[in-house]
């Protein structure tokens, strides 16, 4: 067994997630590598999940009787737990949504929507990156096409970075908003946070920055980021699916429009016009999702318990050994950093002229369950002239024999098609 230093006790973790344990096509063991996808749920988060919906399960905030109490003090302590777990200035500032997606189009309709200093109109710019996810390139063409307002964006280089030797003509006086992935989940990248705020915070343009990559797998402190806006999603770090998380500073949530209209976000309603409650409540519209944000506050106490800083030290050090065994495959190219400094744990590269698909579906064969396509990112695949690519990404509870596994499935693809 191949040793590493950095390593977390993965055969004890490895217990706590009982979807590990399974064989599949004919009885292979499962090596899942797709995690920059969706992360497994242990059995702390799913105890939890299953002691609420056959204990507590009942609507928030509206009743006096005592599920509805359970379930209220459940729900508002998940949203303490992701507080602590950010290091957020205030609970008031975490707004639970369905997933990163949903929190990103949050700031983006609440921008279009907005009073002066904050409103994004035909006068002003909005910069992202060539390397978003789509959930951070859709939402900002959208605002565009119905503002007015230019989309910029940032190029990449050949070894898959931000290209900022611009960065003065990108981000200029016209700039709103500059929102930017924090950990690429197509390259890996872990982007110059400082250097991008700085520029932003001199011309007074916002912030936001997606944390879907980077929330489960290192610390994550909001007010080190000093962005304005953080987004992320629970099912990439052990929680479940359907809750996502935007945390936005206090005085900005105080004074940017909602984005939905319901039940809960109100203050008082006639039919001629409607106040609003404060934040978080104003952005949390009709019944939320209780349970899983109650999953969510479990995956917090679970990784919290490892130690965040333990998860990051035991990633770098199987990116690294990933990183040198894929440099080992003939006629693999990885896309992106080829180094394990300052990447995240997704990897993705190409193998000769063997389609990404194919190399998929040959390593499912094998029980290797990895990740073919754009990635939701597909102006990074035309940056590079490829047509997909198949990613590989890790997380608390992989392995090097994991990573010895899939350098042996891709030989087997190689001598597959010959």
């Amino acid at each position: 067994m191949t040793q590493l230093p950095g390593l977390l006790d993965t055969e004890a973790i490895r217990k706590d997630f009982p979807i590990l344990d399974r064989r599949i096509h004919d009885g292979k063991k499962l090596v899942y590598l797709d995690n920059a996808a969706t992360s497994q749920t242990p059995r702390q988060v799913l105890d939890v999940l299953n002691e609420y919906y056959e204990q507590h399960n009942a609507n928030v905030h509206r009743g006096v009787h005592v599920l509805a109490e359970e379930a209220t003090a459940l729900y508002e302590g998940a949203r303490d737990k992701v507080a602590a777990f950010i290091n957020a200035p205030s609970r008031d500032e975490v707004i639970f949504t369905k997933n990163a997606s949903e929190s990103l189009n949050l700031v983006a309709n609440m921008l279009g929507w907005a009073d002066e200093p904050y409103r994004v109109d035909h006068e002003t710019e909005i910069v992202i990156t060539e390397m978003e996810h789509h959930s951070n390139i859709v939402p900002w063409q959208l605002l565009s096409q119905r503002t007015g307002a230019k989309l910029k964006w940032f190029g990449l280089t050949d070894d898959g970075r931000l290209d900022l030797s611009n960065i003065e003509e990108i981000i200029t006086e016209k700039t709103k908003i500059v929102s930017f992935v924090l950990v690429s989940n197509i390259l890996g990248t872990l982007n110059p946070v400082e250097a991008i705020v700085r520029r932003a915070q001199e011309v007074g343009a916002l912030v936001l920055i997606d944390a879907s990559q980077a929330a489960p797998h290192m610390p994550l402190d909001v007010q080190a980021l000093q962005a304005d806006f953080v987004a992320f999603t629970g099912h990439k770090m052990c929680g479940p699916t359907g809750i996502g998380v935007l945390w936005g500073r206090q005085e900005l949530l105080e004074d940017l429009p909602p984005f939905l209209g319901g039940g809960e976000m109100i203050e008082t309603v006639s039919m001629n016009s409607s106040t609003y409650a404060p934040a978080p409540h104003k952005f949390e519209a009709g019944t939320p999702p209780v349970s899983q944000a109650v999953g969510l506050g479990a995956a917090v106490d679970y990784l919290t318990a490892i130690g965040m800083d333990k998860i990051a030290a035991h990633e770098h050090a199987i990116t690294e050994y990933a990183v040198k065994r894929l440099l080992e495959v003939p006629d693999l190219r990885i896309i992106g950093p080829t180094t394990a400094e300052d990447r995240g744990a997704a990897i993705s590269f190409t193998l000769g002229d063997i389609h990404p698909h194919d190399v998929g579906q040959v390593l499912d064969e094998e029980g290797i369950a990895v990740r073919v396509g754009h990635h939701c990112a597909r102006p990074v695949c035309l940056r590079y002239g490829i047509p997909a690519t198949t990613r590989a990404s890790f997380y608390l509870y992989s392995t090097p024999g994991e990573i010895d596994a899939l350098v042996d499935g891709l030989e087997h693809v190689r001598n597959f098609f010959g």
